[in-house]
């Protein structure tokens, strides 16, 4: 059951807690106990509704898709499905599910387990983020993205854009009856085959089935506690909680601990070596550094940036920094009356020292960034520039009707609980007041409350951090398009759609490429985002855990970890 705790602080809990001050991580070697600091108390662990993370971490312990990620890079490796098979044009495939992988309550798992599962993540009711994973498949996005006449009309009588009122006049015009969920290319041709169709060929295809947004859910416990579409979350309780990777839920104490147990019905039990992970949602980055220090972490979420220098310099054997695709950038409401004028989220954009911030505030290997796609993500280099240049920055704020006579308003910055997000506001702060003379309040809220104002739109600027979803720039473009749950800056651009359909549609990657560097630059060219810089995956592990292994995108599946002290 879920809990509310009112106790000692964590570090606190864990040290008097171990008998005879024996630490977690000296006791862990024969227990078989991961101890993991997982940053921050996660938002849930439904796979279709969540997004972050420290989600994710749980998630690839209890969960597993048709793929999982290969711990040595390159292609994935067999999931659920043991084998698979690829059309010549890309665009059939056909899985082969594994006839050993079975549910943690025992019951075999089916093809069809899949197909409602897609269902569900299609649903528009349910609000996932994540529909557009599913978008490659034919009639996905037909099926996910239709309304009623009635919906139109309601949203025809709050627009007055004039370019989407007309969109919306035309498909009020051209209304045809919702699609039945066979036009969707994903079927169960029997109990084990899973055939799916792709509209165009999707070279990345694989490598997206990895991400926990396409993971099974167990259809009658999340219709026991609702329906298709339901967000309440009862059916992911402990207890309640029914699901089919290598650990299963035990118990979940909010703001304290979750534990999650082997689980006997894994169709690879045998290769499971731990028998239980904690999860600590640790914020306080120093307080995380400390409880490793005491030998009540085996992994920290990352590292605290002062303390990053002083690992490097000392040669600390702990200390891990591994490259990541992800990105940290600003996101910009574009719908705020602040934001709407282009010159100023450019004026932003250009007061921004990156070489600075990541000399002297992360510290910590990270790279300045100026796409919003790390450069080499799959041999991918975007051509675009974002110059520092606050006399530029001061011209475009004048043309846009700002001057001393008529300031700018007041902005806000919008974080969530993190020592380092506070660092980077606080710069960035500074070098607006410095460099534009815009009064900047900082605004920290914790994780949930933090995402749920990103989701509604409540915020002016936002920070942000993308993490690959599959190694592809794709991952990153993708997300700015009309309709994608977690673009959440209110831009939109029919050429970029445009731009991004034809690059998705396309089996020359030579030529996907040019098409995908130029949305890029259109997309900087409007500065809904202000990329910061390129994500280092900056630690601490402890040499008594084995099978690690750095990773771009952060897939560290638990069957390849165990414990073993040298």
């Amino acid at each position: 059951m879920y809990k509310k705790i009112y106790l000692l602080p964590l570090a606190l809990i864990l040290f008097y807690g171990c008998s005879k001050n024996v630490s977690p991580v000296d006791s862990a070697i024969e227990s078989g106990v991961f101890h993991f600091g997982n940053g921050s108390e996660p938002q849930g662990i439904d796979p279709h509704i969540v997004t972050g993370v420290p989600e994710h971490h749980i998630l690839i312990s209890v969960c597993e898709g048709l793929t999982i990620a290969n711990p040595n890079g390159g292609a994935n490796l067999p999931g659920v499905a043991e084998a698979w098979t690829i059309s010549e044009d890309g665009k059939e495939y056909i899985f082969y599910l594994n006839k050993n992988a079975k549910w943690s309550n025992g019951e075999v798992m089916t093809a069809d387990d899949f197909v409602w599962s897609w269902m569900r993540i299609l649903t528009a009711s349910l609000g996932s983020q994540y529909p557009d994973m599913l978008y490659y498949l034919e009639g996905a996005e037909e099926y996910h993205t239709w309304l009623s006449v009635e919906e139109i009309n309601t949203m025809l009588a709050k627009e007055k854009d004039p370019e989407i009122t007309a969109s919306l006049e035309n498909r009020l015009l051209n209304h045809k009856p919702k699609p039945s969920f066979d036009t969707v290319g994903v079927k169960a041709i029997d109990e084990h085959t899973l055939k799916v169709n792709l509209k165009s060929p999707t070279p990345f295809f694989l490598g997206l089935l990895s991400h926990y947004s396409t993971w099974p859910v167990h259809k009658e416990t999340v219709l026991k506690f609702g329906d298709i579409g339901s967000r309440n979350g009862e059916w992911t309780r402990p207890g309640n909680f029914v699901c089919n990777g290598p650990f299963q839920l035990k118990t979940w104490e909010l703001n304290n601990k979750i534990v999650v147990e082997k689980n006997p019905h894994y169709w690879d039990a045998s290769k499971v070596q731990l028998n239980e992970m904690h999860f600590y949602p640790v914020s306080n980055v120093m307080t995380e550094d400390r409880m490793f220090r005491a030998g009540q972490l085996h992994l920290t979420s990352t590292l605290p940036s002062q303390k990053c220098p002083i690992y490097i310099e000392e040669n600390n054997p702990d200390l891990r920094i591994d490259p990541y695709m992800g990105q940290y950038f600003y996101r910009l409401n574009t719908n705020n009356p602040a934001l709407v004028d282009v010159r100023v989220r450019k004026a932003l954009a250009y007061t921004i020292n990156r070489k600075l911030l990541v000399e002297k505030v992360t510290k910590c290997g990270q790279i300045p960034a100026y796409s919003f796609t790390p450069p080499g993500s799959n041999g991918y280099y975007p051509d675009t520039e974002i110059p520092f240049d606050p006399e530029l920055a001061k011209q475009l704020m004048a043309e846009a009707g700002y001057s001393d006579s008529n300031p700018f308003p007041k902005l806000e910055i919008l974080f969530n609980t993190n020592e380092d997000h506070r660092k980077i506001a606080l710069a960035i702060q500074q070098m607006w007041q410095q460099n534009l003379g815009i009064e900047v309040e900082l605004v920290n809220q914790d994780w949930k409350v933090y995402l749920n104002r990103e989701m509604i739109g409540d915020f002016q600027v936002s920070r942000a951090g993308w993490i690959g979803d599959y190694e592809d720039p794709n991952t990153f473009l993708d997300l700015m398009r009309p309709n994608r749950g977690n673009n959440k800056t209110g831009w939109e651009d029919a050429n970029y759609d445009a731009i991004m359909q034809k690059a998705n549609s396309t089996n020359d990657q030579e030529e996907r490429y040019r098409l995908l560097n130029e949305a890029e630059k259109m997309l900087i060219d409007n500065m809904p985002i202000i990329p910061l810089y390129t994500y280092v995956r900056a630690y601490q592990l402890s040499s008594d855990v084995k099978g690690y292994k750095p990773h771009i995108l952060d897939h560290h599946h638990p069957k390849f970890i165990y414990l073993k002290r040298d």
